[in-house]
């Protein structure tokens, strides 16, 4: 059997009994209810009638989410190259309506996420589309099911116009996906949590845990700031559809340098 952590929806290996505690809810970046630990799997998520819905996010773009939602309840992306299909930060539920639609666009070169928040049942999703999982080894440790996973250190082509590449901060291996031909050839970053849209719109924030509001130090965000700008992209989207859809590396830049700012002390004044 492969359990489910019903909190944060990722897969465990597979076991007659779910493990005590989920590594991932364990650490300091997520979280366990006050009820305690939960597990799930898809069986009894299909049968309380859990079903997904697909829709087009820009061309050649989609996005899929659970209802009800399930675990963290990101937004799975599905990029259609045109070379081939890439499935990014994959839902903790799959079903033949999602995989169907998949498989109408093509061949799928990969299953990948952004970071182990977003694991999902990717093996689930990788057999059903017969294609492998391809996670950073940074993150090799919270990987529950090896098979099918291929890892990769600090960049992976998944074709000629989609490449990961790892930017670190919130996990060691955080990645995000460069899709240089998206956006009209204006190219597109799908970001994960390394980056988020604020609600306002105009600026992008960077945190080492987003439930527990734990923050990163000044210089690791100029550092991803500056790897990100060397990228090819003018819109990008977070793990949960949040986006900048224009000129995304000058709000990258100037959110960067306001976030130092502050974590660097250079606004104490305005606090006393």
């Amino acid at each position: 059997m492969n359990w489910i952590c019903a909190t944060c929806a990722v897969e465990t290996a597979e076991s007659p009994t779910p493990p005590e505690t989920c590594e991932i809810c364990s650490d300091e970046r997520q979280w366990v209810p006050a009820t305690g630990q939960a597990w799930t799997t898809l069986a009894e998520l299909e049968a309380r009638g859990t079903t997904t819905s697909w829709f087009e996010v820009e061309p050649g773009l989609y996005g899929i989410t659970a209802d009800p939602r399930v675990g963290i309840g990101q937004q799975t992306m599905v990029v259609d190259t045109g070379d081939g299909v890439v499935v990014f930060d994959p839902l903790g539920y799959v079903d033949a309506a999602a995989v169907d639609h998949i498989r109408d666009l093509g061949v799928v070169r990969a299953v990948a996420a952004s970071h182990p928040h977003m694991y999902g049942c990717q093996t689930d999703w990788a057999e059903a589309l017969d294609a492998p999982v391809v996670i950073n080894s940074h993150d090799a440790e919270w990987c529950r099911r090896r098979d099918r996973v291929t890892f990769f250190d600090e960049s992976y082509e998944l074709g000629p116009d989609i490449t990961l590449h790892r930017v670190g901060g919130h996990f060691r291996g955080q990645t995000v996906a460069e899709w240089r031909t998206g956006s009209s050839g204006a190219g597109v970053l799908l970001a994960g949590d390394a980056v988020t849209p604020n609600p306002d719109r105009r600026t992008v924030t960077f945190l080492r845990s987003f439930p527990n509001r734990l923050p990163l130090s000044g210089a690791v965000v100029r550092r991803i700031a500056g790897q990100l700008d060397g990228l090819h992209f003018d819109r990008l989207y977070n793990n949960f559809g949040d986006a900048v859809p224009s000129d995304a590396k000058a709000v990258l830049r100037f959110s960067a340098e306001r976030y130092a700012a502050w974590t660097d002390g250079l606004h104490d004044d305005e606090t006393w």
